[in-house]
């Protein structure tokens, strides 16, 4: 079996490969000319430790004549990305040195805002040809590696504990010429930021002229003194720009910002991970197939009814295995859920993998997802209706709008307060009313409609047939085991899919709080479908040794045996706010902890639906193997 699973894990390690060097855009791309107009954009102000996004000009900083917002996708605004333009301008392959911006009085209130994002470690974010800025860093360890850093600081606080405002940016533009023509396509946009501050003898808005710096002399970072944030000052932002010629291509521009995490690559974790799961899924399917034979064999050879009164084990209880569990209503609605978030996730993933959604496709992986659920309503009613009528239920409507509405509406309510919480700090994150209303429309426009349509399929179509009657009475079932009882055996039953994937879940935490891109998707593939059978197995097992013990309760407790993994996950996300993020103000720890407990909730209901039919599909199974009388 070892010498079978290094190929498997070999292909899919090329698979992996194969997905990241299959890397489709998401943009088209532009040539520019010699002399051509840049655009710089400005995009939020992001904190890793408030986790609070700002419009660019929630600070004082050089404003346009006219201040224009770019399209935004749905995806965008769920992110608090507000693109707009700025002042900062360049000219293709055209340098330009100590060129003034504008000159700004700061007020008290401004002195104070500036102070304040400067506390809270606030970082400006801005895109030129939809590359977003980064700083180049060396770093400190023995390779002296470069690595790069999401947006520059807002300013930087001395150990006097006195505020300095980074107002001089020095651009660094990389340009892949074409070996054909004179056309350019811009790879690389990197900014070292420095405080300085300027003088001059008199200001002339028109000409400004600075003795600090001209267009001959370029300002060296930490060479000049620096501009200290007091009100009732002046402040004058400059800039710097180079271009450079570069040999990366345009499609291998995004390489940099892909990179910009440290060295704790994965590739050995998630292949260990997986040799592990393989070898334990291995050992729990021989001994499950190799005991299942020997019971049904031994079951079938029962002929005589003395023999046939001595039965023992799972085979006892088949007249109660099928009985329909208590909130039977409830379970379709969780289960239809369910399908609804597992076709999400798998095209979702597919979409990835292809390269679609890409982090250069800004918002392209939310808005996928919202449009995606949506779509799955469908499915959502379908199975919902399917199993209600197994149950033998008859108000299929009723199921259908509690299948539509029960999920979303509890996640809708948590999102809705978190929201309100954003609003009152004035952070960009904070949903506009349209786009809320918006998704209102797309849940009772579209999803509930699609979630009604298969609800009217699934309860038109045959009921699913048990594979042996159910008793009118019920049977008692015996005392059970400490080992065995419900609560026990769900929270051990969680254990196994959680550590199938903490180790992706590390990196998939560090890219969403920590304002790193995660492109990583045939890590996560690999990692889900390892998720799937983990998920599977462990809930197959658990369920047999509950129906040999003659506990025939097994719907609700096979659900919560893979559901129970979510319960990890959220101790996992405490772990992780404790341990990793810097975090100080209550709003923020209030959301941070309010989307994880959506996150888990999310996790519990797909995991739940994964065990549920596996477990669905195992009794159906072996009843139907066995010959009852």
């Amino acid at each position: 079996m070892a010498a079978a699973a290094v190929p498997i894990s070999f292909i899919l390690l090329l698979l992996c490969e194969s997905s990241l060097a299959f890397y489709l855009p998401g943009v088209v791309p532009r040539d520019f000319q010699s002399g051509d107009e840049l655009q710089v954009k400005v995009n939020k102000l992001s904190s890793t430790k408030t986790q609070l996004p700002y419009v660019y000009y929630f600070l004082d900083y050089c404003k346009p004549s006219k201040i224009m917002n770019s399209a935004e996708n749905l995806g965008e605004v769920l992110r608090g990305d507000r693109i707009e333009n700025s002042v900062y301008v360049f000219k293709m392959r055209m340098d330009e040195t100590c060129k003034v911006a504008c000159r700004a009085k700061l007020t008290q209130k401004a002195a104070k805002k500036f102070k304040e994002k400067i506390d809270d470690e606030y970082r400006v974010n801005m895109i030129l040809d939809n590359l977003p800025v980064a700083v180049p860093r060396q770093r400190k360890d023995a390779n002296h590696a470069l690595t790069y850093e999401h947006g520059f600081r807002v300013g930087i606080k001395s150990k006097d504990k006195k505020y300095y405002l980074n107002n001089h940016l020095s651009f660094k533009v990389m340009y892949h010429k074409d070996l054909d023509g004179d056309d350019g396509r811009i790879v690389g946009f990197e900014v070292l930021p420095s405080s300085v501050k300027h003088e001059y003898s008199e200001w002339d808005d028109k000409n400004p002229k600075l003795t600090t710096c001209n267009a001959n002399t370029k300002i060296i970072p930490g060479s000049q003194t620096p501009q200290e944030v007091t009100p009732d000052t002046y402040v004058v932002f400059t800039y710097d720009v180079t271009f450079e010629p570069s040999e990366i291509k345009w499609a291998s521009r995004w390489d940099t910002y892909l990179l910009m995490s440290d060295d704790q690559i994965h590739w050995f974790s998630i292949i260990n991970s997986f040799m592990i799961v393989l070898f334990l899924s291995g050992m729990v399917a021989m001994i499950m197939m190799r005991t299942l034979y020997r019971d049904i064999a031994n079951y079938n050879q029962l002929d005589s009814r003395d023999e046939a009164q001595e039965e023992s084990g799972w085979k006892l209880v088949h007249g109660d295995v099928f009985r329909p569990p208590v909130n039977y209503s409830l379970l379709c609605v969780y289960v239809g859920t369910g399908v609804q978030f597992l076709g999400m996730t798998v095209v979702t993933m597919i979409f990835a993998l292809l390269g679609f959604l890409s982090p250069s496709n800004r918002g392209g992986l939310m808005t996928a997802m919202v449009f995606l659920w949506v779509l799955m309503g469908l499915f959502a009613g379908y199975s919902s209706a399917r199993l209600y009528k197994m149950f033998k239920g008859t108000d299929w409507k009723k199921n259908t709008l509690k299948t539509a509405l029960f999920f979303p509406a509890i996640v809708f309510s948590i999102f809705f307060v978190l929201n309100a919480l954003i609003w009152g700090e004035k952070s960009s994150g904070a949903v506009p009313f349209g786009t809320m209303f918006a998704l209102v429309f797309l849940w009772f426009g579209i999803s509930v409609p699609l979630a009604f349509v298969g609800s009217y399929l699934g309860f038109r179509k045959p009921a699913i047939e048990d594979p042996v009657k159910t008793n009118k009475i019920p049977r008692q079932i015996p005392e059970q085991a400490w080992y065995m009882q419900p609560v026990f055996v769900i929270l051990i039953g969680g254990i196994l899919p959680f550590g199938a994937v903490f180790i992706e879940l590390f990196f998939i935490l560090t890219s969403i709080w920590l304002n790193q891109f995660y492109y990583i998707f045939g890590f996560l593939f690999i990692v889900f479908i390892i998720l799937l059978i983990t998920c599977a197995e462990i809930t197959i097992v658990l369920c047999y040794f509950q129906l040999c013990s003659e506990d025939y309760n097994w719907w609700w407790r096979a659900y919560l045996t893979a559901g129970s993994s979510a319960i990890y996950i959220f101790l996992y996300a405490v772990f992780y706010f404790f341990t990793k993020l810097e975090i100080t103000k209550v709003v923020s720890g209030i959301l941070y902890f309010g989307y994880m407990l959506i996150v888990s909730y999310a996790f519990f209901v797909l995991t739940g639906t994964i065990g549920f039919y596996a477990c669905l599909w195992f009794v159906r199974k072996i009843y139907s193997s066995v010959k009852i009388d």
